[in-house]
């Protein structure tokens, strides 16, 4: 489990800055995300990697505000330098992040609740007027699902609160005790477009589609934030980090440019940092 010094004394990561004000730059945050599948049979290795691209949403626990967002939204008294993305339980990255984990789940059926920790590796392409900047991300990813405060936790559960909340920095202290898990899926799901909201409830991703699929999914926009076919496969994903680089390709003069690599200290929570060639 994670070892990290509490959250009350967690310093800020000295690259959230730069990366949160270049994720405003681009014009849309997508990000390619890649986890390990476990090989075929009679591979020579015990995974693959697979890779596809994603929206990163926010850092975890800092939901921004949404005009169009109706569902109830935590106070924030939490930050964090976590992605965050959305994604559907039955996509194969989120049987990829149990498969590879300490679990080692092996059946779509031990991945429907949270959990994870899979090692995976985010990369993000920050092309502006006026940079050019890679962002590479790696770490574990950990699930959040609709169990996360059931009354029974299962393993899954105390694994991903363990984990994230051991990065989970304290802004204030007043309303702790009320800040709920439950409630940043749901805003979560919420901050999404009601088109997005439609493809948890569409037939499952990858079907051929002359085959048939349960009555209850159906393509389409979902309005409501209590729907309840599409909040069951609805996930959000959370990429806790243990290394960052950032890649500045910025100047035309090939000796200006620098790869920043920033490590997480177990021992002291504080980022280390290296300059380096790129």
């Amino acid at each position: 489990m994670a070892s990290a010094p509490s959250p009350d004394f967690l310093p800020q990561a000295p690259w959230k800055a730069d990366f949160l004000a270049h994720m405003k730059e681009m014009g849309s945050p997508e990000f390619v995300f890649s986890s390990l599948a476990p090989a075929p049979k009679g591979s020579p290795t015990a995974y693959v990697p697979r890779a596809r691209y994603c929206i990163y949403r926010s850092m975890w626990a800092e939901l921004p505000d949404n005009k169009h967002n109706e569902a109830p939204m935590n106070d924030r008294v939490y930050e964090s330098e976590m992605p965050a993305f959305t994604s559907d339980v039955r996509m194969n990255k989120v049987f990829e992040v149990f498969a590879s984990s300490a679990g080692k789940a092996d059946d779509t059926s031990l991945t429907q609740g949270s959990g994870g920790g899979g090692p995976c590796e985010a990369v993000w392409w920050v092309k502006t007027e006026k940079r050019k900047v890679q962002w590479r991300i790696k770490g574990n990813a950990f699930v959040v699902g609709e169990d996360i405060e059931d009354d029974q936790e299962s393993s899954g559960v105390r694994t991903v609160k363990t984990e994230l909340f051991s990065r989970m920095r304290v802004v204030k202290e007043e309303g702790k005790g009320e800040w709920s898990w439950n409630k940043e899926l749901q805003g979560h799901f919420g901050n999404v477009p009601p088109g997005t909201r439609g493809t948890f409830k569409a037939p499952p991703p990858g079907q051929q589609v002359d085959k048939p699929f349960s009555k209850d999914l159906k393509p389409g926009k979902v309005e409501s934030l209590d729907d309840e076919t599409a909040r069951s496969n609805f996930r959000v994903v959370v990429i806790k980090p243990d290394e960052v680089e950032m890649l500045d390709l910025t100047s035309s003069d090939p000796s200006e440019s620098r790869r920043q690599v920033y490590t997480f200290n177990q021992k002291t929570g504080n980022w280390d940092q290296e300059e380096c060639w790129p």
